[in-house]
């Protein structure tokens, strides 16, 4: 088998390690985030060959580009098949303009693709060491849906999952809280951020080392590595011979994004990324003058799952454009903001406009979006409608809609005058008992929580 790629920590003060090491720890020790060492490249004529592939086909030959000597082809190819089961509708608006629908896995959110792959994977290493896990989670929205889904019942995995409660929908909720057996549930008085600290505080505590405890949000190598995918897909099933594409991306806790600017280092050929943020305008801001600044707290907006303050993220994206920010948000080394803003272009999306994009898309188009994907639709907009070099409505643009409509029926009905047809994934959750434990935005309580209910 081939070398291991070995992956750094985005803070530079913990060792190395392969990917298996660093998809269980999840975290590094200094805080930082775990990158590979090397971007693997993929060739154009590859890429190109990927057209007459199935998408579990071209997630294996993306993926095996970091797992080459950790895992065998035969047994990469059966997680990647057992993964991907599901449709990924491209769906024509108009002229060259698609939107990527990422709402079509067992919970009607783009986190499944990350999270069914991570959960697979996870599990071929724990039984090969016989270990267990305790995976400690955040949520915005639909992380905590898609992770405990694809974690439950599994025998070597426990899963607890903290969320805003006054944050996310009822749906994207009981998604969660009506699973039970290995998975726990904590509803917070606060917001994301708080809850991500949390599980940082945790991991960072060398008292709960024994717990064997690791994460399973975006902050997870494990999870970053199958959102490259989608890209080469939507890129290799629309694009002519040679041509290069525009991709517009919701962007939150910005694991989505960061799955996409590595394919674009790994040489899918991308001229702009768009990044559409809600009223959490903190990297908008910071791309257009250097200076980054969080928002504390976050402001709340009806694109829920991206009601972040401070990216996690952006420690990554920063790493990858020579720069350096450790995990709460301070610069130690400037990124070549240059190349950044050449790669990489981004804007603001008020709820007004959101609510707006998603009565004119159904309206003009019948193109049904929800909250997030009208972030990212608009943003699309904003950007064709400044830049004059776009050649009207020649240039192949992708904007990725990030969950199902039907997790928002308010929203969608207010702005359509239609409730959302249900999802399979979705049908009769609304009348299932619920487990989940409101919980104070205390570490101390967190700590004596996780002590007594995993020993």
């Amino acid at each position: 088998m081939d070398k291991p790629l070995q992956f750094y920590s985005t803070n530079l003060k913990s060792d190395n390690l392969s990917f298996h090491e660093a998809l269980l720890k999840g975290q590094a020790p200094d805080k930082g985030l775990y990158m590979p060492l090397v971007i693997p490249f993929i060739p154009i004529e590859e890429i190109e060959s990927f057209r007459t592939m199935e998408y579990r086909e071209i997630a294996f030959h993306v993926t095996k580009r970091f797992l080459a000597g950790e895992i065998p082809d035969t047994e990469l190819k059966e997680i990647a098949r057992d993964s991907y089961d599901f449709d990924v509708p491209l769906e024509k608006v108009f002229g060259r303009n698609y939107i990527m629908r990422l709402d079509h896995g067992p919970t009607a959110s783009f986190k499944d693709f990350a999270a069914r792959m991570m959960g697979r994977l996870m599990q071929y290493y724990l039984r090969a060491g016989n270990r267990r896990l305790l995976i400690l989670t955040a949520t915005s929205g639909d992380t905590g849906s898609a992770v405990a889904n694809a974690f439950y019942g599994l025998e070597t995995i426990d899963i607890v999952v903290l969320f805003p409660k006054a944050e996310v929908t009822d749906r994207q909720r009981k998604q969660m809280t009506t699973l039970g057996k290995n998975v726990k549930v904590l509803a917070l008085d606060a917001k994301f951020d708080d809850c991500q600290a949390l599980v940082k505080q945790a991991f960072a505590d060398p008292s709960l080392d024994y717990l064997q405890l690791s994460s399973a949000n975006s902050i997870n190598i494990g999870r970053l590595i199958p959102q490259t995918v989608y890209y080469f897909y939507a890129y290799a099933k629309l694009a002519l011979p040679g041509e290069q594409i525009i991709f517009s991306v919701p962007s939150g806790n910005f694991g989505d994004m960061m799955g996409g600017v590595m394919a674009m280092k790994m040489g899918l050929p991308v001229s702009r990324f768009i990044i559409a943020t809600n009223e959490n305008d903190e990297f908008p801001n910071y791309l257009l003058s250097g200076k980054y600044n969080k928002i504390e707290p976050s402001r709340n907006c009806i694109s829920s799952a991206m009601n972040v303050g401070h990216p996690s993220n952006l420690a990554r994206l920063l790493s990858l454009y020579g720069g350096m920010m450790d995990e709460k948000g301070n610069i130690l080394r400037a990124a070549d903001m240059d190349l950044m803003r050449k790669e990489i272009w981004s804007t603001r999306v008020t709820d007004e406009e959101t609510r707006n994009t998603i009565g004119h898309a159904w309206k003009e188009w019948k193109l049904l979006l929800e909250p997030h994907g009208s972030v990212g639709f608009t943003g699309l907009m904003k950007y064709i409608g400044e830049d004059e070099t776009l050649p009207g409505e020649g240039r192949l643009c992708v904007s990725l809609e990030t969950a199902h409509p039907a997790k928002f029926p308010v929203e969608i009905q207010k702005m359509t005058g239609i409730v959302p047809p249900l999802p399979p994934s979705l049908q009769g959750i609304d009348h299932k008992p619920e487990f989940f434990e409101q919980f104070p935005n205390h570490y101390p309580d967190f700590k004596t929580w996780l002590l007594e209910n995993y020993k």
